[in-house]
């Protein structure tokens, strides 16, 4: 399969995501140590005590962040690999990928900064395109076998 063109640069940016979700887990952790606000009441006692056991704006904001690309990325993964495997061109392909995993970065980088809305809207919206486009191909691919 990684000698499939469109497989492997799916692959790529795919790995790309997969990355940037772990350093959003990474800084949400940091920022959960840095103002002392620990979601369990165990983390809060071994941290300065239970008065730690509590939210953060800015640690929900990251947590939220967090659950955001959880919902979008999971499915982008799925649809992508399977889109890879209906043989679209590898132009066509990498465009999809390449504005998926932009806008994605850049919702993201708009949820962590607080940036003016609609910024984070509309990166949520460009991304939902080539996912909806990957999957009416999808189906389109499948619709003689069902």
């Amino acid at each position: 399969m990684i000698r499939n063109e469109v497989f492997s640069c799916f692959l790529f940016y795919a790995v790309l995501l997969v990355i940037k979700m772990y350093v959003i887990a990474i800084i949400t952790g940091q920022v959960r140590l840095r103002k002392k606000a620990f979601a369990n009441p165990e983390d809060a006692l071994r941290h300065g005590g239970l008065q730690f056991h509590r939210e953060d704006p800015y640690v929900e904001r990251c947590r939220r962040a967090h659950i955001n690309d959880m919902e979008n990325i999971l499915p982008f993964l799925f649809l992508g690999a399977i889109y890879s495997l209906t043989g679209p061109s590898l132009f066509v392909a990498r465009l999809h990928f390449l504005v998926f995993s932009l806008s994605r970065l850049l919702h993201t980088v708009a949820y962590l900064l607080a940036l003016r809305a609609p910024t984070r809207s509309v990166a949520y919206t460009i991304a939902q395109i080539p996912c909806v486009s990957m999957a009416v191909q999808i189906l389109m691919s499948v619709m003689a076998y069902a």
